[in-house]
């Protein structure tokens, strides 16, 4: 029994003596021939795509904001009880994407008034629905 765990002490020592130089410190701060140094994705990348993304999220805000102002969406919205400066206030709390899906529709619902495509009653509708999804979906998030 004690030779046995004399041998395993003995090929524990010779494999860490092999495997030692290995795990050394100037063997780990050495990169592989080939190898740079950079980070798969720059800070400068990174820094970019957060100010895109930030711009993104500004201009989906005006959006919104523009076109829940406008005189004919405030009447509406009193109209029906909502108080504008509650949607206002809700807004910014809406995640990125809900944000952007609610300003394709604010835009696509304004270029299609401009143009005719619809009617008051249909604007009339396309306004509170979109200040009642920013209520809902700040009410479910709570």
């Amino acid at each position: 029994m004690i030779s046995t765990g004399k041998s395993f002490l003995t090929s524990l020592m010779a494999t860490l003596m092999i495997l030692a130089p290995a795990f050394s410190p100037a063997a780990m701060a050495q990169t592989p021939k080939g190898q740079s140094e950079q980070h798969v994705v720059s800070s400068a990348d990174l820094q970019k795509d957060v100010a895109t993304a930030a711009a993104a999220r500004q201009a989906n805000e005006a959006k919104v904001e523009a076109f829940l102002s406008t005189p004919r969406a405030r009447q509406e919205l009193r109209k029906v009880g909502m108080n504008y400066q509650v949607v206002q206030r809700a807004v910014p709390q809406l995640s990125q994407e809900e944000l952007a899906s609610l300003a394709a529709r604010a835009d696509k619902a304004q270029r299609e008034f401009a143009a005719g495509a619809l009617t008051n009653q249909q604007l009339t509708y396309i306004i509170i629905a979109l200040a009642t999804a920013v209520v809902v979906i700040l009410i479910v998030k709570a």
